[in-house]
């Protein structure tokens, strides 16, 4: 059955002309058709779909890594910065690492028909709440071509559908993605609505994504700031909100200083331009004297700019690192997320001080405590208000495919429906069933 149509409100050009949000809300509308026998399939069905898909895209990664290349090199002529290019890149062997999450994704239990709780009333009413599919999922992204197969692997999944805005960046990658998918949906006797893209609409369609309410079900945005309180302040859809990682890491004055050195490098280096980079380092005074020298060097080495505060400057400028590679920090830099080769640096007087920095300036993605002491370690965790909290390990593992989930929606930073990585379970919502003998209420 078709769901009952909801008219947008009248837009201006920067909402969206008329033409645009009738043809997004009619692809939306699609899309829920397509959606209803999803929802019944079987999981057996559900996983050959994905694996014919993980196998489709093996064998056209050629063909995606080509458009991916064309996407690469437009985007540095047009001065894309090295972070993003990173995210942006999809050659054969990321797309073969998302072809083997789609697999993983098939190999987990379908969350769709799982009894949460249940019970019996006084009155013999027994009651069984379910997990069912959200409906149709909107996700706007931005050169992120990977989060392509992810979302679409996961809505398959969990019997969504789903309405993708890619952003122009990526747009030949996606649309190459898009159309291995489609042809497997076609394939395996489903309609390819259930996976759509607005991309020909540029950034009306992503407005009219966000005044689609009653035709999509939810909108998940996932990219920096910016994009992200764009979508949360001005969408008429409910939105999980994805964060921006303002990504902490706390050296204690109990720490390994051994342990500490490679957990900050890795979690600053090893990918600069994803939301899981530690951005911000905070060094317990007791420690800073030994600590910064050493990591300061370190850092430095892997190109990495510091921005310090007064304390942290004075003991840093004295070691042997590269000119450039050190400068005062300003009020801004505590708020910044830097998607680069930077790093603020701030030396605190204690543990309740660097808790309530982090409270103070965090997106509340992750944040990490390198401490021995336990006391210290269970106060730091108890009180950071983050969706993650790591203990002596880098802050890149807040990833749902390290998490066990194949992939993932995203990193959700608020605190309703969902929280942290976002898999499977975080893509279904609840029905109440009661099963009755003919009671009636009296």
């Amino acid at each position: 059955m078709d769901r009952p149509r909801v008219e947008g409100r009248a837009a201006g050009p920067a909402r969206g002309d008329a033409d645009v949000l009738s043809a997004v809300f009619a692809r939306a509308d699609a899309a829920a058709r397509a959606q209803a026998p999803l929802s019944r399939a079987s999981a057996e069905t559900k996983d050959g779909l994905l694996d014919d898909m993980a196998d489709a895209l093996d064998r056209s990664a050629a063909v995606i890594a080509r458009a991916n290349e064309v996407d690469m090199n437009t985007a540095r002529e047009d001065g894309m910065d090295a972070g993003r290019l990173d995210r942006l890149r999809f050659d054969e062997d990321r797309v073969r690492a998302s072809a083997d999450g789609v697999r993983h994704v098939a190999s987990l239990p379908d969350p769709v028909g799982e009894v949460v709780r249940g019970y019996r009333l006084p009155n013999g009413l027994r009651l069984t709440q379910v997990r069912v599919p959200l409906g149709v999922l909107g996700m706007i992204y931005e050169a992120r071509p990977n989060v392509t197969v992810d979302v679409a692997s996961l809505c398959l999944k969990s019997g969504n559908a789903a309405i993708l805005r890619g952003g122009h960046a990526a747009r030949r990658t996606n649309e190459a993605t898009l159309e291995v998918i489609g042809e497997v949906l076609r394939d395996d006797g489903f309609d390819p609505a259930l996976v759509a893209t607005v991309d020909d609409f540029g950034r009306e369609g992503a407005h009219a994504m966000m005044e689609a309410r009653g035709h999509i079900d939810v909108l998940v945005p996932r990219g920096g700031a910016g994009l992200i309180r764009s979508v949360v302040e001005n969408s008429r859809v409910p939105v999980i909100e994805t964060g921006a990682g303002n990504v902490h890491i706390y050296v204690d004055r109990s720490g390994d200083l051994g342990k500490a050195v490679p957990i900050v490098l890795n979690a600053k280096t090893q990918r600069v331009g994803v939301c899981n980079a530690a951005e911000k380092l905070l060094v317990h005074r007791e420690v800073a004297e030994d600590f910064l020298p050493r990591l300061a060097g370190a850092l430095a080495d892997a190109g990495v700019e510091l921005r310090a505060d007064d304390v942290a400057y004075r003991i840093i400028e004295g070691a042997d690192i590269a000119p450039g590679r050190l400068s005062h920090a300003d009020a801004a830099d505590w708020d910044a997320e830097y998607l680069a080769l930077r790093m603020g640096v701030r030396v605190v007087d204690s543990l309740d001080e660097a808790i309530a920095h982090i409270n103070a300036h965090s997106t509340g993605h992750t944040e990490s405590i390198i401490a021995e002491d336990y006391s210290a370690i269970e106060e730091f965790t108890s009180r950071v208000d983050s969706a993650v909290v790591m203990v002596n390990a880098s802050t890149r593992f807040t990833d749902g495919g390290v998490f066990g989930f194949g992939a993932e929606l995203g990193i959700s930073t608020q605190k309703l429906h969902a929280r942290g990585p976002m898999g499977l379970r975080e893509m279904t919502t609840t029905k109440w069933i009661g099963y009755g003998m003919g009671q009636v209420r009296r």
